[in-house]
C-alpha cells in the first residue's frame, strides 16, 4: 500500500498534522516499506496457483489439491501417505504440471476410456496408447477386462503407469498392461 493512501486512511485530525520529515510521515513511509514485500506476492498471485507458472516447489502441492498426490506419494505400510521426502516417480515436473492443469477434466471422464486415455497421455507425453475391451492380450473374449497397450519406449515407467490404469479404469473390470512396439 502506497504512502498517500495510508495516509488518506488515517482520521482527518491526524491527515492535518502531517508533515514531511516528521515522525508520522516517517512511520506511514516504513508501513509502505513493510506492505512492499506482500504487494509483490498479490501482484503476482495468479502466476502462483497456475500450474504452469507456479514455483517448482509448489506444483506437488497443487497437484494435491486436485487429487493427484497418489500418484506420487508412496503409500507406507499401514496404506496412509507417507509423510517423508517428496518424490514423484515416473511423472516429471513439465508432466505434473500438465496433468495439474487438466484435472478438471480427467475428472470429468473418470472411469471411461476417455478418461484413461486423457490421462494416460497426458501423464506421459506419449499419444500412442491404446485400448482393447472385452477381450484379453490373446484376443481371446474376456468380459469386463481391459487391455492397455502402451509403447515399448515407456516400459521403464511400468510402476506409474499400472498405478494410473488402476485407479482411473472402472473398479469393476480387470485389466492387463501390454508394451508394444
Amino acid at each position: 500500500m502506497k504512502q498517500h493512501v495510508i495516509e488518506s486512511l488515517l482520521p482527518s485530525v491526524i491527515q492535518r498534522t502531517l508533515r514531511p520529515g516528521q515522525p508520522l510521515s516517517a512511520l506511514t513511509a516504513l508501513m509502505e516499506a513493510l506492505h512492499e514485500p506482500d504487494e509483490r506476492i498479490l501482484e503476482e498471485l495468479e502466476t502462483v496457483f497456475s500450474p504452469r507458472h507456479a514455483p517448482e516447489h509448489f506444483v506437488s502441492f497443487l497437484a494435491r489439491w486436485v487429487d493427484l498426490g497418489r500418484f506420487f506419494e508412496p503409500e507406507g505400510p499401514t496404506g496412509l501417505r507417507s509423510t517423508g521426502e517428496e518424490h514423484r516417480p515416473g511423472i516429471a515436473l513439465g508432466r505434473l504440471r500438465e496433468l495439474t492443469a487438466s484435472a478438471f477434466r480427467c475428472s470429468q471422464l473418470r472411469g471411461t476410456a476417455a478418461g484413461l486415455l486423457l490421462f494416460l497421455r497426458t501423464a506421459t507425453g506419449d499419444s500412442r496408447f491404446r485400448l482393447q475391451e472385452n477381450v484379453d492380450a490373446d484376443g481371446r473374449p474376456r468380459h469386463f477386462h481391459l487391455v492397455v497397450y502402451a509403447p515399448a519406449a515407456l516400459a521403464g515407467s511400468r510402476a506409474i503407469i499400472e498405478r494410473i490404469v488402476q485407479s482411473e479404469k472402472p473398479a469393476c473390470v480387470t485389466s492387463e498392461l501390454v508394451f508394444e512396439e
